[in-house]
């Protein structure tokens, strides 16, 4: 029987311990992703309206959003941009996305 209880407490202790280790991670990285997406969605709906005043054309609102990427990686190489976009057909994708998802 004292096996048991302390199996029991174990599996308890465990679980919290679980908890309060993974939770905060899960919940971390889907601010993260939230971020990444209205960051996204910003810069998008910018460079399409500067689009549609012929302020820009594709080639230098990719040219545009390069310079950003790099601009917030400290002015290091490429780098990868994850979540974020690199490029007018990006931007596009991103907008059909949200559209979508407030129409649903």
């Amino acid at each position: 029987m004292g096996k048991l209880l302390f199996a029991i407490g174990g599996l308890i202790v465990g679980l919290l311990a679980g908890a309060a280790v993974v939770g905060p991670m899960v919940i971390g990285t889907a601010a993260g992703v939230g971020i990444a997406t209205g960051l996204s969605a910003g810069v998008c709906s910018t460079v399409i309206a500067a689009q549609d005043e012929g302020l820009l054309d594709a080639a230098q609102v990719d040219q545009v959003l390069s310079r950003a990427v790099a601009n917030m990686a400290g002015g290091a190489a490429p780098v990868e941009t994850g979540e974020l976009v690199g490029s007018a057909a990006q931007c596009d994708e991103v907008m059909r996305k949200l559209a979508e998802a407030a129409g649903s």
